[in-house]
């Protein structure tokens, strides 16, 4: 079941400090920025937040998906080994991506959170690229103390839809 929220909420516009008045005849990016609306995205499909906040947020053609980690969803049992969290983490990513509308080559930027970087960087490194053999997101991998509940990963992405421009 997919549930959504449109929320078209507007912030006070700012000049950067130094202008004075007009920015030009382009719209600033703060003003591009508060004209759009955003959709919030729960999928039944993956594992529930465990906090008021949604598994992603959809502004423009970005999707913003919050914390992922490896839980299954309908139960909340956390699989055994990380190898296990690593590929269930993955499909529960899977699951709020699609819907939101994504596929897993649309991510462009991940952020990895793992409790014992020693231990298990290689493993993930490993499973990682059986993941990302066609997409090449960014990625950054940082060791944390402890995740909300006892999992050993947690995975923060930002996928982008549509058509990408050049540069």
């Amino acid at each position: 079941m997919r549930q959504v929220m449109k929320s078209t909420k507007r912030t006070k516009k700012t000049l950067p400090t130094g202008t004075k008045g007009k920015i030009g005849r382009k719209k600033s990016a703060w003003s591009a920025l508060s004209s759009l609306s955003s959709v919030s995205v729960l999928s039944s499909r993956a594992a529930a937040p465990v906090g008021a906040y949604p598994h992603a947020r959809r502004v423009g053609n970005l999707i913003f998906l919050s914390g992922i980690g490896p839980r299954e969803p309908g139960t909340d049992l956390i699989p055994k080994g990380i190898e296990a969290e690593i590929h269930s983490t993955f499909r529960n990513v899977k699951a709020v991506l699609e819907e939101a509308g994504a596929t897993w080559d649309a991510i462009v930027d991940i952020q990895v959170f793992l409790t014992d970087m020693r231990r298990d960087f290689p493993v993930f490194n490993r499973i990682y690229a059986e993941y990302f053999k066609n997409n090449q997101p960014t990625r950054t991998t940082i060791e944390v103390g402890a995740l909300p509940t006892p999992i050993h990963i947690e995975i923060k992405i930002i996928a982008a839809v549509g058509k990408a421009e050049k540069f």
